[in-house]
């Protein structure tokens, strides 16, 4: 990390900056902190690209489709300003080298119980990438970077949601468009055509022969970027040294053809199969580095507490007597919503709250005096927090025993529905044989059968009381566990996950689109993971709320003649039969769902990665 320069902001939005973390064709990226000490990474798009509206449209598709990627192996979307006049997105900041340096500088190719934890992560990282409708572009070496609790994957900057309007005509990638990092480009960006999930699955397996190797598999650029940009195109990789069984499963994700190659589901789990050595996922030395890294972190925190800045900075404004006013720095452009504080006891409006001077920083502009607050920094303490910034969120905590308790609480729900559903089926045969004009009390045992549907009814609905109570509990836990294991992708507030199925009419769509959500968190995709179980679910559910509407006002005993009491019975039976279908249905629902936020949580308790 590099220090800030004098034409460097102090502040972006509610983040303070911190230093430089580098730069590249986008703009520059900062290590900052925000006013409630989370660490972040702020990258800000360059001026000259800012000022191209097809670029704004573009970047804010970007952040709003990075917003819905997971952050539990990539870098979450935190906060961002779209439209600010110098747009800017902060992101978690993921506090470790990229997969680059461990391999070039610290350690060299990473032993295979390191290549298996980072397969592992990297597959898991692209497939929240893809649940969320994006194809990442350019997996690579320096986009992956290594933690203590492993690989996170960074950079959506040049993702773009799988969407027509992105795309020219004939459905080919825009003129312009073409984008990826030599020599882990795939064959299909090499040649401009249409890009797919299957492009991430061919960089991802020439990041593996990188990590197990320290070569690219299609050789480097010395000869020429137009001979490895053939080759990749056109000839095998050379997989020489990599070690069985890995060659074939490298070899598999090299394959030219898109339609050849694995799905992210097969490669995870061919790579789970693997031998597990165990011990850390990294080597030791690799794992020293991380501690250092952390240190000099730590060091970077802002040193000065808030008062001895803002006295630095108030006593920079006052030259001396005597002395001449030095001509003030040509203001930068602005970052973020303004901020308001008092004149009178802070420094001047910082610059984006000026009308910006033309040619804006120049090699002449004067630095700021040792100690004081950068350019264009705000006093400390004096932006409010931003509202689009989220906490983070608790632990998921394990719900196994609502879970089990929920779906013996269905399967007792069934009992009552099926026993009144052989009640009625006698009382309809009795019925039946009577005329239709007479009243259903000529019946034999007229009184029995009233009392046995009436005290199944009773059962029914105390078990339906007790299913209203640990419903919602389970739900609500369920939607806390979504939440952690992808924040802020869930569209409704915590409390409607239990108040939504008590609210007329909304309880017919609402808890689905909760429900869809949590499953695409719990599953770290939008598709498969057995979505059908959870479509399946809801209908049955609907088609119950419905039928049981329709039969819950009458009984079969309260009308006055056979016919009717007749078509009374044969509309209970129907509700009986949907609603026995639909807690059959949600007891697999909720085991499925539950076991599949447990396997979550318990991957985390392990370390998933780290060992």
């Amino acid at each position: 990390m590099d220090g800030l320069s004098p034409d460097d902001p102090g502040w972006i939005g509610n983040y303070r900056l911190l230093g430089r973390l580098g730069e590249g064709g986008m703009g520059r990226v900062y290590l900052a902190r925000s006013d409630r000490g989370r660490t972040v990474a702020v990258k800000v798009v360059q001026e000259q690209l800012a000022r191209k509206p097809d670029f704004r449209r573009r970047f804010a598709q970007e952040v709003k489709a990075a917003q819905r990627v997971g952050g539990e192996w990539t870098a979450p979307v935190l906060d961002a300003d779209t439209e600010a006049p110098t747009p800017w997105v902060a992101t978690g900041y993921v506090a470790g080298p990229s997969l680059a340096e461990v391999v070039d500088k610290q350690y060299g190719p990473l032993p295979a119980n390191s290549v298996r934890a980072l397969g592992i992560g990297l597959v898991r990282a692209l497939q929240a990438i893809h649940g969320a409708g994006l194809v990442h572009r350019d997996l690579k070496p320096s986009n992956v970077l290594v933690t203590i609790d492993g690989p996170r994957v960074i950079d959506f900057g040049i993702a773009r949601a799988l969407d027509p309007a992105m795309q020219s005509t004939d459905g080919l990638t825009m003129t312009g468009a073409v984008v990826g990092s030599p020599g882990f480009m795939s064959p299909e960006q090499v040649r401009g055509e249409r890009v797919s999930f299957a492009s991430d699955v061919f960089c991802l397996g020439a990041v593996l022969a990188y990590t197990a190797t320290g070569k690219l598999p299609f050789g480097t650029g010395e000869g020429g970027i137009h001979s490895l940009l053939y080759r990749i195109a056109s000839e095998e990789p050379d997989l020489t040294g990599i070690p069985a069984p890995w060659d074939q499963l490298i070899a598999w994700c090299l394959v030219k053809d898109p339609s050849q190659r694995p799905s992210l589901e097969t490669l995870s789990a061919r790579i789970e199969s693997m031998e597990d050595t165990g011990g850390a996922w990294l080597p030791g030395e690799v794992l020293a580095e991380l501690g250092r890294h952390a240190v000099q972190l730590l060091n970077s925190e802002d040193p000065q507490s808030p008062q001895r800045l803002q006295s630095h900075a108030l006593a920079a404004q006052a030259p001396p007597a005597g002395a001449a006013q030095p001509p003030a720095p040509a203001p930068f452009q602005g970052f973020g919503p303004p901020v308001s504080y008092d004149p009178a006891h802070s420094p001047p409006p910082p610059p984006w709250q000026q009308s910006p001077a033309p040619g804006g920083f120049h090699a002449g502009s004067p630095s700021p005096p040792p100690g004081s607050l950068h350019a264009g920094s705000p006093p400390p303490g004096s932006l409010q927090p931003s509202p689009h910034y989220f906490s983070p969120r608790p632990p998921a905590r394990s719900a196994r025993g609502l879970g089990i308790g929920l779906a013996v609480l269905l399967g007792l729900y069934t009992l009552p529905l099926l026993l009144r559903g052989a009640v009625l089926g006698e009382v309809y045969l009795r019925l039946d044989a009577q005329d239709g004009t007479a009243s259903p009390g000529v019946i034999r045992d007229y009184g029995a059968l009233n009392f046995a549907t009436d005290a199944l009814d009773a059962l029914e609905s105390a078990l339906a009381l007790a299913l209203l109570i640990l419903w919602p509990i389970w739900f609500q836990r369920m939607r806390n566990n979504a939440d952690t294991f992808a924040p802020v992708r869930l569209r409704f507030a915590p409390g409607l996950a239990a108040g939504a199925w008590f609210i007329p009419f909304v309880n017919l769509f609402m808890p689905k689109q909760m429900t869809n959500d949590i499953w695409t968190a719990t599953a770290g995709r939008a598709r498969g993971a057995g979505r059908w179980l959870m479509h399946t679910w809801w209908w049955c559910w609907i088609l119950y709320v419905l039928a049981y509407s329709n039969s819950f006002f009458s009984s079969w005993y309260s009308h006055d003649t056979v016919s009717a009491a007749m078509s009374d019975i044969i509309d209970t039976q129907i509700t009986a039969s949907t609603g026995v279908i639909s807690a059959v249905v949600a007891v697999f629902f909720v085991k499925r769902l539950t076991s599949m936020q447990q396997k979550r949580i318990d991957e985390a308790a392990r370390g998933i990665g780290t060992a």
